[in-house]
């Protein structure tokens, strides 16, 4: 039987609450399994495992159950090794790395930040700050609109503008952020947002990151922030040596 797994965490971890469910239709009863000072949040693995939201929600909860207490490194979903003894080598190999990422963990949650523009905002805000772009435009209004190429041109160097503002805007949203947190995880970059930065927060200063945030947002009317958390530090369990061969247990990035 094929395990799966959840989370690294102490040996000396609380224990989970009494018939505590993880994913799989039925759903499978979480375990735990030890191996020296390190342990495992696993269970049985169902066969055909599919990103459905019922097992994403189940991994969460576990992950969010099991961390309600004591630091968890979570695991993507789909985890997988072949067996139990595989992943009590795994945790034995890589003792070292799993107890410095515990230790730097310990008591820290994460923060996801996406952020967009407001289109028509942004494009008022580059209208009032460029002159040269305000000029273009009054002279194509009074010529009827202008020609093609004074068309192009203009939409050309509104382009370039709105893409300086998102580089600005960017920049910004991430350094007022990353003053009041622990430290600073960039997403994969997308076409959709400006920015995409996960933020480590100590739990005790997780109000103190969002009153930050809302005053992101309101000396940045034109972007539209969206925060998700607290989450565990997903994007902060950093890759450590290669696993064994055979099993597919690691570290959720959690950015998308």
């Amino acid at each position: 039987m094929s395990t799966y797994v959840y989370g690294i965490t102490a040996a000396s971890h609380p224990a989970l609450p009494d018939g505590m469910d993880g994913v799989g239709d039925p759903a499978r009863p979480v375990r735990i399994l030890k191996e020296g000072e390190l342990a495992a949040v696993v269970s049985d693995a169902p066969e055909g495992l599919r990103p459905k939201r019922k097992d994403l929600l189940a991994h969460q909860n576990v992950l969010s159950e099991a961390g309600a207490d004591a630091c968890v490194l979570p695991m993507r979903f789909g985890s997988v090794a072949p067996d139990d003894a595989s992943v009590t080598q795994v945790l034995a190999e890589r003792a070292d790395h799993y107890k410095e990422r515990l230790a730097t963990l310990d008591g820290k949650i994460e923060y996801n930040v996406k952020a967009v523009h407001d289109e028509e905002a942004v494009l008022h805000r580059v209208m009032s700050e460029n002159s040269e772009i305000r000029a273009m435009t009054e002279a194509n209004r009074q010529s009827g609109g202008g020609s093609y190429e004074q068309k192009l041109q203009l939409g050309e160097m509104v382009v370039a503008a709105v893409q300086a503002r998102e580089a600005e805007d960017a920049a910004e949203v991430r350094g007022a952020l990353e003053s009041v947190s622990a430290a600073v995880s960039a997403g994969p970059e997308s076409s959709g947002w400006l920015a995409n930065v996960s933020f480590l927060v100590d739990r005790g200063e997780a109000e103190q990151f969002l009153a930050a945030v809302e005053q992101v947002r309101v000396a940045h009317p034109h972007v539209d922030l969206r925060i998700n958390g607290p989450l565990p530090p997903y994007s902060f369990v950093e890759p450590g040596p290669a696993e064994p061969a055979g099993t597919t247990i690691g570290a959720d990035t959690g950015k998308e």
